[in-house]
């Protein structure tokens, strides 16, 4: 007999996370621009949780709740100053379920 907790799909393991919002402190913040560059752009495409969207001034948001920690605006953004990102305070941020 197959487990049912191996059988689920990326997506409904996903699913099952939960994200203990800290308000009024997000871990993450875009800095303010006239225009977005490749790369804050990128992470509206790229960013697993979908934390990023474009405005309709075409200058791109985060939305931190749901935030799954996993690096990939660090890597793109943070170097060059575009976004500010550091840990949530302890307890808050996300709680995975299936490690």
């Amino acid at each position: 007999m197959a487990n049912p907790v191996t059988n689920l799909r990326v997506e409904d393991k996903l699913y099952q996370n939960r994200y203990l919002v800290d308000s009024g402190r997000p871990h993450i913040k875009v800095r303010p621009h006239e225009q977005p560059s490749a790369n804050l752009v990128a992470l509206t495409l790229v960013c697993p949780a979908k934390c990023y969207e474009s405005n309709d001034k075409g200058q791109v948001e985060i939305t931190a709740d749901g935030c799954m920690e996993c690096g990939t605006c660090r890597v793109l953004c943070e170097a060059s100053g575009e976004i500010e990102w550091n840990y949530p305070r302890g307890g808050f941020g996300v709680l995975f379920k299936f490690g």
